[in-house]
């Protein structure tokens, strides 16, 4: 049996990027996958996932994660044809660059309406329809570890995702219901991309080998690697885990500095 074998599952953002690479192994592990997302490509990539993975079963809804009334009647609807709601992965999220003297407020409240009160909206409309099971928050490194320039308001969310992440697990603990949050480093994702757009239109994938070759394994994960997290965590595997915050970053946040340390290639000498 496939350890997420006729789960029901919700992921929030799962059109591409990161969600994308969740939905696909959680469909692999046989679960029952539900996408919200706000994006355009969702009808797309709901035909590719039906003829990648015909026979399962795959629902898509087009919705704001900052709309609660939709988001209630779409979770009722995901009830009345599946019975129950097994895992929630709050995935969906936005991130714009801007230094923070310069960020205006309707930037500032996109990216907390959408990371934090979004998030908080699908968890509110989901729990009723949850007898127990796993939620599992992409939070970031961003935030709770590190930060870049113009990062200022998504670390903010990013880093309050955390909190949520454990005050959630203590309100749900008794009910059955494991929360935990992925820490995600560089992942190359339409998101990431577009970060680099940002920070160098001319040539945007300078900034990505630069950041592939700061990271100790000198290569970005990939979204099939997260998805393999997030499965493990929505599954029985991790059923004495609750409250827990990962961090899949390569290494990136472990060097100290760049330049101490003795390298590889140094001999030890007695």
């Amino acid at each position: 049996m496939k350890k997420l074998e006729n789960k029901v599952a919700v992921v929030t953002g799962g059109a591409m990027g990161n969600g994308l690479g969740i939905v696909k192994v959680f469909l692999k592990y046989g679960a029952k996958v539900v996408i919200l997302d706000a994006a355009k490509e969702l009808a797309t990539t709901l035909g590719a996932l039906e003829k990648e993975f015909p026979e399962s079963t795959i629902l898509g809804y087009e919705v704001d994660i900052r709309d609660k009334k939709m988001l209630e009647a779409i979770c009722h609807d995901v009830y009345t044809k599946h019975g129950n709601i097994d895992v929630l992965v709050n995935n969906a999220g936005v991130c714009i660059l801007e230094p923070f003297k310069d960020m205006s407020d309707e930037i500032r409240d996109k990216q907390f309406d959408i990371n934090i009160k979004g998030t908080w909206n699908v968890t509110k409309a989901v729990l009723p329809y949850m007898k127990k099971g796993s939620i599992v928050n992409l939070s970031s490194v961003t935030g709770p570890k590190v930060a870049d320039p113009g990062e200022c308001a998504y670390a903010t969310t990013k880093a309050a995702l955390i909190g949520f992440t454990k005050g959630l697990a203590a309100d749900l603990v008794s009910a059955g219901i494991r929360v935990n949050a992925i820490l995600p480093g560089y992942i190359r994702t339409p998101m990431v991309e577009n970060m680099a757009k940002q920070t160098n239109p001319i040539d945007p994938e300078t900034v990505i080998k630069g950041i592939a070759d700061a990271i100790p394994m000198k290569r970005m994960g990939t979204i099939y690697e997260l998805g393999e997290l997030a499965a493990f965590l929505a599954s029985e595997e991790s059923s004495y885990i609750t409250a827990e915050t990962i961090v899949f970053d390569g290494g990136s946040t472990l060097p100290e500095t760049n330049s101490m340390g003795v390298s590889e290639s140094v001999k030890n000498f007695v």
